[in-house]
């Protein structure tokens, strides 16, 4: 994990509010090393005193101020190495202007800077040294080196005293700007990973939002219908059992076979949640591509094993045999359709069936279906209520008309509904034919 920068400024006093240092131990260096170097200008400022005739007091205090400017490098790199260049001709100052070209290299100061303040105090430690050099040869009388003795000497400690903290300098700043463009990239990709994880999260929470809309969908519309009609019948079996026992027989058998087909549509759609992926706990992190692949296999199995279109006419004759009176038409010429159509044209009319029982018993109802080009429709119109016929007394959940919509919608169709001025009540849906398009 990388420190961001909300981080490191929530860390306090420790890495800010020391001028312009961040952290405490570049104080720490900063201090010693203008004190190091003070203290070797100092003794280099009494042997200045004695070559020039100056009191050695003010060779001390001249040496102790400019070497003491060594604290201010990382402000001012550039006044450090000005006034290193400066005490160069006094011979003072050899580790304040190392430490100076380094800062100096390290630094954002521009390289076309660097590269004159670099030149400037090579061509002053080069004059400084040929001078002093050819001063010594000149005293010892013994010694007679050829003339390339002074000037390559003084190439070389020129060289020396320059060339190697620049380039150490420069090679420090390119490592530290590219640790921050390393940590920049960090923060960012951190970041953006963690967008990604919560848009992830985010769908993975719709995907099964949807699959649970769908399997309560699913269910809704598999025991609605078959507990209704088992309601309707079961009222119809109490009150004719006194008067035609034959008759609260036969109701009684068409109780039990909607019971046992409700049973087999329901262990069907178990079926089917048990073999997709395993159920997660609230509390875990669920993949995106899991639950995708879950909710597809669900509704892709459910669609294989679901009702067809041609069990309509089965539909009708249980709304019949409950006691409705349902004509049944057909228009165009019927052909299969595929699998997510056919069951949901079997739903609607389903849910249809059961809103009648439960909202208008004893009313005549109207199922047509039609074959057309590239669509299906269906319409589903009952008429007023028969006050002579008693109410079974269904209880509603008010989500029959809300999960026809949502079935019909979702396969890109148009689903209207509403009560009709006979007093009645019409459900309309129109399904693309998917195979066609």
């Amino acid at each position: 994990m990388t420190a961001t920068g909300a981080n490191r400024e929530a860390a306090g006093t420790t890495t800010r509010g020391y001028w312009w240092w961040d952290r405490r131990r570049g104080v720490a260096l900063d201090v010693g090393l203008a004190l190091l170097s003070a203290s070797e200008c100092a003794l280099e400022g009494v042997e200045f005193a004695g070559n020039t005739g100056l009191p050695v007091p003010i060779g001390v205090v001249f040496g102790l101020l400019a070497g003491s400017v060594l604290v201010v490098r990382r402000r001012w790199p550039i006044a450090v190495v000005l006034v290193s260049i400066a005490t160069t001709p006094a011979d003072m100052g050899f580790l304040m202007g190392l430490v100076g070209l380094y800062t100096l290299a390290a630094s954002e100061v521009p390289r076309r800077i660097t590269a004159v303040l670099m030149g400037m105090s090579f061509a002053g430690t080069f004059i400084v040294t040929y001078v002093r050099l050819r001063q010594s040869v000149s005293e010892q009388a013994d010694f007679g080196p050829g003339d390339w003795y002074v000037p390559l000497m003084s190439l070389f400690m020129s060289l020396g005293l320059t060339a190697p903290p620049v380039l150490f300098g420069l090679y420090i700043g390119a490592r530290r700007r590219l640790m921050e463009s390393l940590r920049e990239r960090a923060d960012s990709l951190e970041r953006e990973l963690s967008l990604l994880a919560d848009r992830a999260e985010e769908r993975a929470e719709w995907a099964r939002t949807e699959e649970r809309t769908r399997i309560a969908r699913e269910m809704h519309d598999v025991v609605a219908h078959r507990v209704s009609l088992m309601v309707v019948h079961a009222a119809a079996l109490q009150a004719v059992a006194p008067k035609d026992p034959a008759k609260a027989v036969r109701n009684a058998a068409l109780v039990g076979d909607m019971g046992r087909q409700a049973l087999t549509e329901l262990r069907e759609m178990l079926g089917v949640l048990r073999a997709g992926e395993p159920v997660t706990p609230r509390s875990a992190q669920v993949p995106l591509a899991s639950v995708g692949k879950a909710a597809a296999a669900a509704a892709a199995a459910a669609a294989e094993d679901g009702p067809r279109l041609h069990e309509v006419e089965t539909l009708v004759g249980e709304s019949r045999a409950a006691g409705m009176t349902v004509e049944l038409s057909v228009d165009g010429e019927v052909r299969p359709y595929a699998p997510e159509v056919e069951q949901t044209a079997y739903r609607v009319v389903q849910e249809a069936l059961t809103n009648v029982h439960k909202h208008a018993a004893g009313a005549k109802t109207w199922v047509r279906l039609a074959h057309r080009g590239s669509e299906f429709a269906m319409q589903v119109e009952n008429g007023p209520s028969d006050a002579a016929t008693a109410d079974a007394g269904l209880p509603s959940g008010g989500n029959g008309l809300v999960g026809m919509r949502e079935r019909v919608l979702g396969l890109g169709g148009v689903f209207v509904s509403g009560p009709t001025d006979a007093g009645g009540f019409r459900v309309s849906a129109v399904l693309p034919d998917q195979g066609a398009a």
